[in-house]
């Protein structure tokens, strides 16, 4: 018999990182006192030791089961109590790491964890390290991840709605840069949170500045320039899907792009070499008139030198062009535009007359004048985003059109990780100064269905982004409708609640240390809970994120409907409601 407290068992069967454990009857009880505290045996998440001589190995108990057998001779019952484990570690002496260098052998002792070993597990301090929370079986713990690698392998915050997301998403933040104290301790931080519902700004207002297509006092307009925009994915938002109209556009474009360049010697870029991708100004109501004109042009004369004008219009007022209509036979005017595009041209003229796309296509500082003449350039732009005084941009776009939102996300992104990609070996660069990209809502633009311009941006950051110095930060309520190549690609996972099993699933297939059997328990975690696996986290552990103070919150909280049902019957005119809703703004101004 053993009289070590720690033992639990010996090892009955080894199969890959998995190892079943046969409990001895001396834990029958299901609890352990050891120098005064209490442990309970075979909980689902919680750690055994394996020792093999100078070393030891560590498991996650993932399942519990108990079997019982009668003896023929004694016809007495004998009782078996089993645990599954799965090993993700060995330390050797006080240096722990991740993965295993040997496998442990049949018999072999496994003993309990404590918080004694715990503490030489998780107690390693460094500048790379951030305190997130504490170990949900211990709160003496803290829980550590490492930045380094949650910022440049990429991680998820997944859980379902009312899980705690938001709140987790802000405290997982506020430890990165202030570790929870007073004073920012990551000062040249670079964080952009893509902000769907405009919810973060309460809880990060102290170390974030804020920028909104519909600003209130306190935070910036927000502005994407349509010329930094991929012209395709430009003309398909202003025109739709039409080939012949496509090529004359990007045509136009690198036309007026090559003439800014050369107008531009300061510049030093050779006309020749630019191109319609070449992030340089252009001048779109002009672009228009120009699609106008050569769609209705008739001709004074046959050989189309000049333009046969009734009202010669104005690009700037987006009037179009009229022309005398082409005369019979032989006769002046001479037809010659086919007149094929009046549908899709009228749509680009009444998008460029809508106020709720200013912040794309009449983007302030940036708004090409008649002239072709911008007051602010990309880098003034790019500064703004990631060089404003504050560790964190927050780009709240509640106010922007659901059908174009990806389309604008993808723009952002792209201007961000070409930028990552051309200044790689620069000293104000992504990879000497990384940065991180938080995207709230991910399923909705980065969804199986979706081909758009923001997915294939993400897959790409995904899958490159490291050697550029950008990472990402996924955060889903509904993990299943996300790419699996993207979410394959997180090396880091923080699973809060997740009830709907096809969810479950899908982060089951997508963590990487054979723990399968612990996301079983997701839909009874509590709120704020969590459990986090992968590159950043030492081992697999269920912990709870730490709660923010008060005034720290995401305005995401639930309705008080039992408080404000009850409450004496005040009639309501809904005035402001549709006023809100006409100006497509959902901050009113006092």
């Amino acid at each position: 018999m053993n009289h070590n407290p720690t033992y639990l068992g010996k090892i009955t069967s080894v199969y890959g990182s998995s190892v079943s454990v046969e409990l001895t009857p001396q834990v029958r009880s299901g609890l352990l006192i050891i120098e005064g505290k209490t442990y309970r045996i075979g909980q689902v998440g919680s750690f055994v030791r394996i020792p093999q001589g100078y070393n030891n190995l560590f498991g996650v108990i993932s399942e519990t089961s108990e079997t019982s057998s009668r003896d023929d001779e004694s016809k007495l019952f004998n009782e078996k109590r089993l645990i599954k484990v799965e090993l993700v570690g060995e330390s050797i002496g006080y240096d722990f790491e991740r993965g295993i260098s040997q496998f442990p052998s049949i018999s072999e002792e496994v003993h309990l964890v404590t918080e004694d070993d715990l503490k030489k597990i998780y107690g390693e301090k460094n500048d790379r390290k951030i305190v997130i929370g504490k170990l949900s079986s211990s709160d003496s713990i803290n829980v550590s991840v490492d930045l380094d690698s949650l910022v440049s392998r990429h991680s998820a915050v997944l859980g379902s709605t009312g899980s705690g997301k938001s709140t987790s998403v802000a405290s997982l933040l506020r430890a990165i840069i202030t570790s929870h104290g007073n004073d920012v301790v990551m000062p040249s931080a670079r964080v952009v949170l893509f902000d769907i519902h405009g919810e973060y700004a309460s809880a990060l207002w102290d170390i974030a500045t804020v920028y909104s297509i519909t600003p209130i006092a306190g935070e910036k307009n927000f502005y994407i320039p349509y010329w930094c925009v991929s012209p395709y994915s430009l003309c398909s938002f202003l025109c739709g899907q039409n080939e012949s109209l496509s090529n004359k556009f990007m045509e136009l474009v690198l036309e007026e792009k090559r003439g800014y360049a050369e107008k531009r010697v300061e510049l030093n870029i050779d006309p020749v070499k630019v191109t319609a991708m070449t992030p340089l100004p252009f001048r779109l109501k002009k672009i228009w008139y120009d699609l106008v004109h050569y769609d209705n042009v008739n001709y004074l004369e046959k050989e189309k030198t000049n333009s046969s004008y009734m009202n010669k219009g104005c690009a700037e007022d987006l009037i179009a062009p009229v022309f005398n209509p082409p005369g019979t036979a032989s006769k002046p005017p001479f037809k010659g535009g086919n007149q094929l595009w009046r549908k899709q041209l009228e749509q680009m003229r009444s998008i460029l007359l809508d106020d709720q796309y200013s912040f794309l296509l009449k983007p302030g500082d940036w708004t090409p004048d008649i002239h072709n003449e911008i007051q602010k350039d990309l880098h003034e732009l790019i500064s703004t985003w990631l060089s404003n005084g504050k560790p964190i941009s927050i780009l709240d776009l509640s106010g922007m059109p659901s059908s174009r939102l990806e389309l604008l996300l993808g723009s952002v992104i792209e201007v961000l990780f070409e930028s990552a990609i051309w200044g790689r070996y620069l000293d104000d660069g992504m990879n000497k100064n990384p940065l991180l990209l938080v995207m709230e809502e991910a399923h909705r633009y980065l969804s199986i269905d979706n081909n758009g311009l923001a997915k294939n941006m993400v897959r790409r950051i995904a899958k490159e982004g490291r050697k550029f110095g950008v990472g990402t930060m996924l955060v889903s309520q509904r993990p299943s409708e996300i790419d699996e190549t993207i979410l394959s690609q997180c090396g880091t996972l923080f699973s809060l609640r997740i009830n709907n099993a096809t969810d479950r699933a899908r982060v089951k297939s997508a963590m990487a240390d054979g723990l399968s059997g612990i996301i079983d328990a997701l839909p009874i975690l509590r709120t704020g809970e969590a459990i986090v696996t992968g590159e950043a986290a030492k081992l697999p552990m269920r912990f709870k994120f730490r709660i923010p103070q008060e005034g720290q919150f995401p305005d995401s909280k639930d309705p008080k409907i039992a408080e404000s049902w009850s409450k004496e019957f005040q009639p309501s005119d809904f005035k402001s409601l549709v006023n809100c809703w006409r100006l497509q703004d959902t901050k009113p101004k006092k």
